[in-house]
């Protein structure tokens, strides 16, 4: 064997060596992707679980938060009725309390219509019936009289107003 050909035997024998070398090391390349691919979905699961969590919570506190905030609009709303049915009982109250007389002016008119009255009925037994007119071209003062009973006095010149 010539040198040569020893130098060309060796240099198979390590691309032999190299060869299965890089199938070692592509076996274990191969391995390692696998376990890279295990380990990305896990990643990717936990951070997904992760986040889905953290969703979750964020989802509860914006329903608490709108639960709240409903009930400060119905109480607002609940307020705001009582507001307006109390102002529209307050104001026809006032109205009546400032237009209408008050139990004491009440009892004064109530006292006035009662002379009055006693008045007028004194009056209608004293002549206040008697019917009085303005009577022809010189406007002078007549009476109606009632000329059925017929005159009295001594000349005869008076005679009952009617009504009397």
């Amino acid at each position: 064997m010539d040198d040569s050909a020893m130098k060309l035997g060796l240099l198979l024998e390590s691309a032999h060596a190299h060869q299965t070398l890089a199938e070692t090391a592509l076996e274990k390349l191969k391995a390692h992707a696998g376990e890279l691919g295990n380990i990305a979905r896990d990643e990717i699961r936990a951070t997904l679980i992760e986040e889905l969590r953290a969703l979750d919570d964020d989802s509860r506190q914006a329903a608490e938060t709108l639960r709240r905030l409903r009930y400060v609009a119905d109480l607002r709303v609940a307020l705001w009725s009582l507001g307006m049915s109390a102002l529209a009982c307050a104001v026809p109250l006032a109205a009546a309390w400032w237009l209408l007389p008050s139990r004491s002016e009440i009892a004064a008119l109530s006292a006035r219509r009662d002379a009055l009255e006693a008045s007028v009925a004194h009056l209608k037994t004293e002549g206040g019936q008697i019917e009085l007119r303005r009577c022809g071209s010189a406007q002078r003062l007549c009476v109606r009289v009632d000329r059925g009973p017929g005159p009295y006095g001594e000349a005869g010149d008076f005679l009952v107003a009617k009504g009397y």
